[in-house]
């Protein structure tokens, strides 16, 4: 079977140009001690907008690994697929992040609750996980209540699944399921018994991707109650290491973190989490590169910055056809965006503070890098321009990535302070 090392990072590429870039970090990560897996991620909707297919992901995941003369493992990631999509990505991709959101809440047929009810049999009563205090009562009732919610996504998890093994044989690909992009975060005995759904449903996951407690905004810091995350990290943890013995599911699976970029207030929490426990996690920074593209762009300044201001005048034009497809994971107080004359006046180290993600300088501004998180469609409508601004300013670009990567995300997640 294709696994993944302990600590794996989703790296996705918009525009699939700084995969070399990405890469880098990885390589770098090394002289620390710290092995990560790539795993190059895009999802279909990011595909639709930009009008590119699966392979332009393959070929710029297999150019970075022959270009550093990577010998490690790395993935190509079918992101956030269904069954309406996941044939696009059969032929280029090795990873498929199976997306059951969509599916949460839908009924399932008598003979599929009866199956899973009866599986349950063993754990009504009090429900001990090693490790969590306060052992839990499951009743008939609690359990009905779970299957209403997630038992028609796991069904349709196992049909996914089936449909990529026919394609792709057994072992040939890493599987993770997903269910973040809801409002309704799933408490850690929740996910226990999702695990045992897709246990039954013969899905071996190997990363799980669960919604938490507060708000995974794209591209920005983790906003809610940091200490009900850290205890609902933390029992999920625990729940993941008794549902593999109890289930039989594989032993490397993880917790995937989505939206993970940029969770600064958090990284803390996570590192000292896996560290305690020797767990691994799957972070998908993808959205962040197309950030640091625009990010370098503005410290480029001249006509690159220019086209930064463009981005952002059309995104203001924009905003409701852009945050629409992204509307569970952005929250962008309209108030405090900056108008278009101000921004005029702009020269490029106030553009770069303003994007660049660090939280304490005066002229950062949240709102601002959610709305140009979600504009690269508007650059996609330019790619000639926004192209040849990437092929001039290529050194300054691919640093802001590689420093992204490196110093903001595997450092604070792996590296103890």
């Amino acid at each position: 079977m294709k696994k993944l090392l302990k600590y794996s990072f989703g790296i996705g590429d918009r525009f699939q140009k700084q995969g070399v870039a990405q890469l880098q970090a990885i390589v770098k990560a090394k002289e620390f001690g710290v092995y990560i897996t790539p795993v190059w991620n895009k999802s279909n909707r990011e595909h639709q907008i930009i009008g590119t297919a699966p392979l332009s992901v393959r070929k710029e995941a297999v150019e970075a690994v022959n270009i550093l003369g990577w010998d490690d493992d790395y993935f190509v990631d079918a992101d956030h697929i269904n069954l309406d999509t996941v044939d696009n990505f059969m032929d280029d991709s090795d990873f498929f992040t199976i997306d059951v959101a969509s599916y949460i809440g839908k009924k399932c047929d008598q003979k599929e609750l009866d199956y899973f009810m009866d599986s349950c049999a063993t754990y009504t009563g009090e429900l001990r996980i090693p490790g969590i205090k306060e052992p839990v009562k499951i009743n008939k009732k609690i359990l009905n209540k779970i299957a209403s919610k997630f038992l028609f996504a796991t069904i349709k998890a196992g049909e996914i699944y089936r449909k990529i093994e026919a394609k792709k044989e057994k072992g040939n690909f890493v599987t993770e399921v997903s269910m973040d992009e809801v409002e309704q975060a799933q408490t850690p005995i929740e996910l226990f018994f999702i695990l045992l759904m897709l246990s039954n449903q013969n899905v071996p996951v190997q990363t799980i991707a669960p919604k938490f407690s507060g708000r995974f905004n794209k591209g920005v810091d983790y906003t809610g109650d940091i200490r009900q995350f850290e205890k609902e990290f933390e029992e999920d943890l625990l729940v993941i290491d008794y549902a593999v013995k109890e289930f039989g599911l594989p032993d490397e699976l993880k917790l995937s973190i989505h939206s993970g970029s940029d969770k600064f207030s958090i990284y803390p929490i996570m590192g000292y989490l896996i560290r305690k426990y020797n767990k691994g996690i799957h972070i998908k920074t993808a959205g962040t590169t197309w950030l640091e593209e625009i990010i370098g762009l503005s410290k480029a300044g001249g006509e690159a910055l220019k086209f930064v201001k463009e981005i952002y005048y059309h995104s203001l034009d924009r905003i409701e056809e852009l945050t629409r497809p992204y509307a569970d994971v952005i929250d962008i107080s309209l108030d405090r965006l900056p108008d278009k004359r101000e921004v005029e006046s702009w020269n490029s180290n106030k553009m770069f503070h303003t994007l660049q993600h660090i939280p304490e300088h005066p002229d950062y501004n949240k709102d601002m890098r959610q709305l140009m998180h979600v504009g690269y469609k508007l650059a996609a409508e330019r790619i000639e321009d926004f192209n040849k601004l990437q092929h001039k300013h290529t050194e300054i670009i691919a640093q802001c990535v590689t420093e992204n990567i490196l110093e903001r995300h595997i450092k604070r997640l792996f590296v103890s302070s």
